[in-house]
């Protein structure tokens, strides 16, 4: 990944700017979510979910296109995902009239599988990650493709800190936001754009206990990778942290927190019921960490969260919230 250049955010809003959907900022004590959030906290919500492709991812996807040149936009690109980024960077190719080629797992959502071919992209199905990554490697050698990596990719990093500009500049002035984290290049981004408005803001990341590849790495100074991956939040079942995006997030990110299975299925039926949102879990990890762990550190404060994606099936939404109730008043 290229050094990222924090003069380049107001590049990166300039390029995408009409292209990509400026999503609103909601606050929540307005709102029928009041009554379960911590007394005397002002809460607001950045609604990236209705973002192009249902996603934050498409803001980097289009860039990560854009920025290419000639030859290599001849040759079409390449990524693997678990699904937002592989209909983030379908889309983006779409609009630029490339080819695309993505790599997801077999088990990764149908709805986004089907989503990625109807936008035109070559689909290609593997077991797991560590084969996708193989694989990617050997049609960036055979196929001449440029690969677009979800996460370790600067375009990904400039593309979340355009939303990060936009949430802090769209709400009231924040104590401590608080950001869902996959593979580090969302919250590295945000992060990034977020001290650079202002400094004293807390930059908190949340990710599921299957998946705490971040927060290991931040424990040890060391990317960190996992043996293996144990969560419904597939958007952030990232196996790995990688060196680029894990020091540009240490640079920013405050502290990590932890949320487990059961609090993010009990988000999502909250979402649905006070905000009438179908939220996938990686969405209400945010909220979820602010309703939980964080209960106590944000009483009293102003509080940005961000609802990140909404590709789901009916079927997966389903099973997931199957045995949740709404979190305790």
């Amino acid at each position: 990944m290229k050094k990222f250049a924090s003069d380049m955010i107001d590049t990166a809003r300039d390029a995408l700017a009409g292209r990509v959907i400026h999503t609103p900022v909601l606050p929540l004590e307005s709102s029928k979510i009041a009554p379960y959030i911590p007394a005397d906290t002002k809460l607001f919500m950045k609604l990236e979910l209705f973002q192009h492709t249902g996603s934050f991812k498409a803001r980097g996807a289009l860039l990560g296109v854009d920025w290419l040149d000639d030859a290599q936009k001849a040759k079409g690109v390449a990524t693997f995902s678990g699904g937002n980024h592989a209909l983030a960077t379908a889309w983006a190719a779409r609009k630029q009239g490339i080819s695309a080629k993505v790599l997801m797992t077999e088990a990764a959502d149908p709805i986004r599988i089907e989503g990625c071919r109807a936008l035109g992209a070559e689909i290609v199905l593997v077991p797991d990650m560590a084969r996708a990554l193989t694989m990617l490697d050997a049609i960036a050698a055979d196929e001449g493709r440029h690969i677009l990596h979800p996460f370790n990719d600067v375009n990904m990093a400039y593309g979340a800190a355009t939303c990060g500009a936009e949430f802090v500049e769209d709400a009231p002035p924040l104590d401590i936001i608080v950001l869902p984290v996959g593979g580090g290049g969302l919250i590295s981004g945000m992060a990034a754009a977020i001290k650079r408005h202002n400094p004293e803001i807390t930059v908190i990341g949340v990710e599921p206990e299957g998946a705490d590849s971040l927060r290991r790495s931040f424990a040890t100074g060391t990317p960190a990778t996992l043996d293996r991956i144990v969560t419904i939040a597939d958007s952030l079942g990232a196996p790995m942290a990688m060196p680029e995006s894990f020091a540009l997030a240490r640079q920013n990110v405050d502290d990590i927190v932890l949320i487990d299975d059961r609090a993010m299925a009990e988000t999502m039926l909250l979402m649905r019921h006070a905000l009438t949102l179908v939220a996938e879990p990686a969405c209400t990890a945010s909220l979820a960490a602010v309703l939980g762990p964080l209960r106590d550190q944000v009483r009293g404060k102003s509080v940005g969260v961000l609802a990140c994606g909404s590709n789901i099936s009916p079927d997966r939404y389903a099973r997931y919230t199957a045995d949740a109730t709404l979190p305790a008043l």
